[in-house]
Parts: C-alpha cells; sequence; structure tokens
C-alpha cells in the first residue's frame, strides 16, 4: 500500500489528504430540537474553513445556550450557513492556526480555561500560543464558542448579536 505523505504547517492545507464529505440531513433529536417546528438544520462537516465571504461557518455546539442562541439569530434572519459541529468533527491544528488569524486574537482570548481539560492539557498560566491551540486540537471542548467564520475573517459570538458583525 502506497503512503501518503503530507506535509503540515500553520498556513498549510490538508484538503488534499482529507476524505471527501457528504451533506447529510440530521433527525429532530440528533439536531438537539427535539419537539420544535424549526426545520432540520443541514450540517456539513467542513474540511477546510471557508475562504469566500459568501460562506459561513458557525463552529456550534448544540449544548451550549449562547451557541444556540446565535444559530437562532442566524435563522431569524434566513441566513444561509454551514454547521460545524466541532466536538464531533473536531479543528485540526491547521485550522486551529487559521482561525487564529482570522479572528486576529490570540488564542488565550477565545480558549476555556475553566474546564477540567485546561488541567488535563497541563497548561501553564504562561503557555504560549503553540501549546494552547495544541491543547485546542486535542480538548476541542476548550474552544470557546459559538465562532462564526465568514470568508477571510471571524468572531466568536459572547455575547451572541456579535455574529452579526460579520452579516
Amino acid at each position: 500500500a502506497m503512503r501518503r505523505t503530507v506535509s503540515v504547517s500553520p498556513l498549510g492545507s490538508l484538503r488534499d489528504a482529507a476524505p471527501k464529505m457528504r451533506w447529510r440531513k440530521l433527525t429532530a433529536a440528533q439536531d438537539g430540537r427535539a419537539g420544535s417546528r424549526r426545520p432540520p438544520a443541514i450540517v456539513h462537516p467542513m474540511l477546510d474553513l471557508p475562504d469566500a465571504d459568501s460562506s459561513l461557518v458557525l463552529l456550534h455546539n448544540p449544548r451550549c445556550s449562547k451557541s444556540r442562541a446565535a444559530r437562532a439569530l442566524l435563522e431569524e434572519r434566513g441566513v444561509a450557513f454551514a454547521e460545524r459541529r466541532y466536538l464531533d468533527d473536531p479543528l485540526t491544528l491547521v485550522e486551529l492556526y487559521e482561525l487564529a488569524a482570522r479572528l486576529g486574537r490570540s488564542p488565550r482570548e477565545w480558549s476555556r480555561r475553566g474546564e477540567e481539560a485546561w488541567s488535563a492539557a497541563n497548561l501553564a498560566d504562561d503557555a504560549d500560543d503553540d501549546a494552547i491551540l495544541r491543547a485546542m486540537a486535542a480538548h476541542p471542548i476548550l474552544i470557546e464558542r459559538p465562532i462564526l467564520v465568514r470568508g477571510r475573517r471571524a468572531v466568536v459570538g459572547r455575547p451572541p448579536e456579535r455574529i452579526l458583525d460579520l452579516l
């Protein structure tokens, strides 16, 4: 069997090395909206963060009230967006470096330092950005949510209304 070597750098892309994904519809129970009248969401596991301003991706955790509120804001406005459940489909280290650049903020500013995973990752108070991003790749729960990505820009939805800055 042939092995494929992929060079990974903070600015590289894994698109060619990753398998192609398909769109899928979720049931109400999977979508976290059992008993709701909302139509089912179309979830597309993203291989890369979007490059075009016409593409929006919501990094979403359906168990988080702020993330659900951000999703509702987009739906109420009829905004088309892809949803990535980053706990089920974690961001790669390359994607996290790219996300940090798009947010224009230090990873420390959009990490959840109160999570047990922060201690489990043995991150010191003065941990550098690389160590924090590596911990986020290993423990996606450390990523603050929600995050809306539009083209080359991104924003953390805290409060959820901040996502409207990208619309």
